[in-house]
């Protein structure tokens, strides 16, 4: 592999975040994964092509993931030369993926000798990645080709195939425009380019059909608390950030529901319930909140630790997808205490069994996803079966001013279109928003602020076809195409 080549494909992987939030640039979607299309063609062999794959993952994630860095240093204590290592360590080992991806490209289409078989396997290969990504070793749903098309005709799709079904799309055509200039015949190039065209299509024509229906509306409060990370479990300074959120709720006791964000009271809920209950007290309505729930035995050291929703109108939900170092901490016994960043304050949880209830709040069912649980589709289509409204909890103060905030929100952008539900996302410093069943933020705060965000809500009825059938549609897809290549390739030499 020469350097050159090595270049491009590092420079490929580094302009792919461009298309996502908070750049929006849709184009460098289709120009990255072309790019690294028009390279794996090139590569001689399987091993040349798996590097070709990783170093696009390398700079993929080391632009899109570069958040990371930030609650590792800035947050977790470790020094620049430290976290720089540990962030490295983790966009290496996530580049393994795009390198199996190139590997495989290049296994399944030497040969063939059919460049359209090429655009096929590639689309199919890289869709399959970003779905293995939603749940091998609990998965890192991150950066995928779709949300860079929340914008555009292509987000027709979502509520029929969900965010796969974009990406699929979106892979197949850049690949058809990198291809289709290779074909001598006019007739070759427009027939290629015509399959992701008559798709586009299609899904701007879906664009149009409205899925759910509205029904009852609620008026909420989403709180923003912003306290700062560094200060939030600093015991001496709870009643505080106690007063805070009282201080907050208190104009907006009128509300019908009442949402806080995650872990919002920095103390277990047991101890914190007094000031909850006095709170609750001045509401009209429910209270909806991110809390710390401790399930005791023995003594309070032993305790089960969940990151979990509770709501006054009834029910608790406990987290079921936990982040490494976040939530829990990998290799416990080798690691804890090492530095800083591995003994960070709510790292000891524990993920809750499935299913979880649904919450209730002012009459209506919530389906709650804390934090990093809104990046999976299906957990969240699946959870959303029957509920009124969709409902997030976030701290991305631990990101700061970084990207990784803003792609967060978007995934909850797309959320609320496939699953054709209202989304509320409460958050500490941001992006606080309410979003609409089509994915429109009808309202946020700004980041980095106190506030509260006030509006309404809608409960809808109905589901989208993503809803019911989930990724199986997409997965008989797959499939299809993979035994179509298949056959193709044992067909051709005879």
């Amino acid at each position: 592999m020469s350097a050159l080549l090595a270049i491009a494909a590092l420079g490929a992987g580094a302009v792919l975040p461009l298309g996502l939030a908070p750049f929006d640039i849709a184009p460098f979607m289709l120009v990255a994964t072309g790019a690294l299309f028009w390279l794996l063609r090139r590569a001689e062999t399987v091993r040349g092509a798996f590097w070709t794959g990783w170093l696009f993952g390398v700079g993929k994630y080391g632009v899109g993931a570069s958040w990371i860095y930030v609650s590792i240093h800035v947050f977790g204590a470790a020094s620049p030369p430290l976290a720089t290592g540990l962030v490295a360590v983790f966009v290496a080992g996530l580049a393994v993926f795009n390198g199996l991806l190139g590997m495989a490209f290049r296994a399944a289409t030497t040969g063939s000798r059919s460049t359209v078989a090429d655009v096929a396997a590639f689309a199919t290969l890289w869709t399959a990645l970003e779905w293995a990504l939603t749940w091998f070793l609990t998965g890192f749903p991150w950066l995928f080709a779709g949300y860079a098309f929340i914008d555009t005709p292509l987000v027709g799709l979502a509520p029929v195939g969900g965010v796969l079904w974009m990406s699929f799309v979106a892979v197949l055509t850049a690949a058809s425009l990198v291809a289709a200039p290779t074909f001598a015949s006019w007739r070759w190039r427009i027939g290629l380019l015509a399959v992701p065209l008559v798709l586009w299509l299609a899904a701007w024509a879906l664009g149009s059909v409205t899925w759910t229906e509205r029904g009852e509306a609620r008026s909420v409060a989403l709180v923003q608390a912003d306290i700062p990370q560094e200060a939030k479990w600093d015991g001496g300074r709870l009643d505080e950030w106690k007063a805070r959120y009282r201080d907050l709720t208190r104009p907006v006791a009128d509300r019908d529901i009442v949402l806080w964000p995650e872990a919002a009271v920095p103390d277990y809920y047991h101890r914190a319930r007094p000031f909850i209950d006095e709170t609750v007290r001045g509401l009209s309505g429910d209270l909806v909140q991110g809390t710390v729930l401790a399930e005791i035995g023995a003594d309070e050291a032993g305790a089960t630790v969940y990151n979990a929703a509770v709501s006054t109108g009834g029910g608790v939900y406990r987290k079921r997808r936990l982040v490494p170092f976040g939530d829990y901490v990998p290799f416990e016994s080798a690691l804890r205490g090492l530095i800083a960043f591995f003994d960070l304050p709510m790292s000891r949880g524990t993920p809750a069994p499935e299913p979880q209830p649904l919450l209730k709040a002012a009459g209506l069912d919530l389906a709650m996803a804390i934090c990093y649980e809104i990046a999976y589709p299906k957990a969240v289509a699946e959870h959303g079966r029957g509920a009124d409204v969709l409902a997030t909890v976030s701290n991305d103060t631990w990101f700061g001013a970084s990207i990784g905030p803003l792609q967060h929100a978007e995934m909850a952008r797309l959320r609320a279109i496939e699953n054709g539900k209202f989304v509320l996302r409460a958050t500490n410093n941001g992006v606080t928003a309410i979003i609409d069943e089509r994915g429109v933020v009808a309202a946020r705060l700004p980041q980095f602020e106190q506030g509260v965000l006030t509006g309404t809500v809608y409960a809808t009825s109905g589901a989208t076809p993503f809803a019911r059938f989930l990724n199986a549609p997409l997965l008989v897809l797959l499939v299809v195409v993979a035994l179509g290549l298949a056959a193709l390739r044992w067909w051709r030499p005879r």
